[in-house]
């Protein structure tokens, strides 16, 4: 089995080195995996319940002061799973898993996904925010109206572009010209391989201040994940943006062409930077090798083989 995990792309994180810790556990938890689409969730499970990262636990807060969580998985035979908007629901992989392995559809949403997660033992009605976020979010006065109103109160918040990506210019990853966007931590995903098949998987809680029931690239095939029998990919970063260009789906499509993993990884966020002028970043797994690329100022991975 070989894994690699992605904690997001983004600005220089508070406290790396307690970062890169869960990421190592997370792909030591996926390595022990019986098959690649057990590994991947088994993976994410950690990242998406520690509040070092913008999946499950600390997820970020829409403008209703809710967490609403994301995510995908897809195996190299094309089946997928995907699951988006699901109040208190930690583990939106392990969700995604179950669209993917338990029924004959690919994308399941809202409230009817996290009954279906109940269904199938996977826990629901989790707070899923944490003291931070919650704070953030009700210090920017947030609105109380319609859509409407709510879009006014987001216009100078949700930010675009590097910000998006879970920075800003500062090194810290907070935006030191407009303290009032929110940094946020970032998407994690996870790719394995067994020596015969693929799985990669994406997972969030979304873009911080986003309109409530906004959804991004992660649970779109093609954008945030994408497998074939050549490889997989997990991406993070601007998501409006990764979803245009169906970031993921370019990755593997250089694999299809040949390309290593490393120069598959490369070639994807070169184009994507130069189509968009937005951040974002990659991990890419083929058949022997793994490759990572990001265009903004950090992206922490981890990788085991065994």
């Amino acid at each position: 089995m070989r894994v690699i995990v992605h904690g997001g792309a983004g600005g220089v994180p508070d406290e790396p080195e307690a970062r890169q810790a869960v990421l190592d556990d997370a792909a030591d938890r996926g390595i022990l995996a019986e098959t690649p689409l057990d590994a991947v969730a088994d993976a994410l499970a950690i990242l998406e319940s520690s509040p070092r990262f913008n999946a499950g636990v600390g997820g970020a807060v829409q403008s209703d002061g809710v967490v609403r969580t994301d995510a995908g998985v897809m195996t190299s035979d094309r089946e997928v799973g995907a699951v988006c908007s699901m109040p208190g629901v930690e583990h939106a992989a392990s969700v995604a898993r179950v669209v993917h392995s338990e029924t004959p559809h690919i994308f399941v949403s809202g409230e009817h996904a996290v009954d279906l997660a109940a269904d199938f033992g996977i826990e629901t009605g989790v707070d899923l925010r944490t003291d931070e976020t919650r704070e953030r979010y009700e210090s920017e006065d947030p609105p109380r109206g319609g859509p409407r109103e709510h879009l006014d109160w987001l216009a100078t918040r949700f930010g675009s572009g590097d910000d998006q990506a879970g920075g800003g210019s500062g090194s810290d990853g907070k935006n030191e010209d407009d303290p009032g966007r929110a940094p946020d931590h970032d998407t994690v995903g996870a790719v394995a391989a067994d020596g015969e098949t693929f799985a990669a998987a994406t997972s969030t809680g979304g873009r911080s201040f986003a309109l409530a029931g906004r959804v991004g690239d992660v649970p779109q095939v093609g954008s945030g994940f994408f497998c074939t029998e050549a490889g997989g990919a997990s991406a993070t970063g601007a998501g409006e943006d990764i979803a245009r260009v169906t970031l993921s789906r370019r990755a593997v499509g250089f694999l299809d062409d040949g390309l290593g993993a490393q120069e598959a990884a490369d070639r994807a966020i070169d184009e994507f930077e130069e189509i968009t002028g937005s951040g974002a970043g990659l991990i890419v797994l083929d058949e022997v090798g793994t490759g990572s690329a990001f265009n903004t100022d950090g992206m922490q991975t981890s990788v085991v083989y065994k």
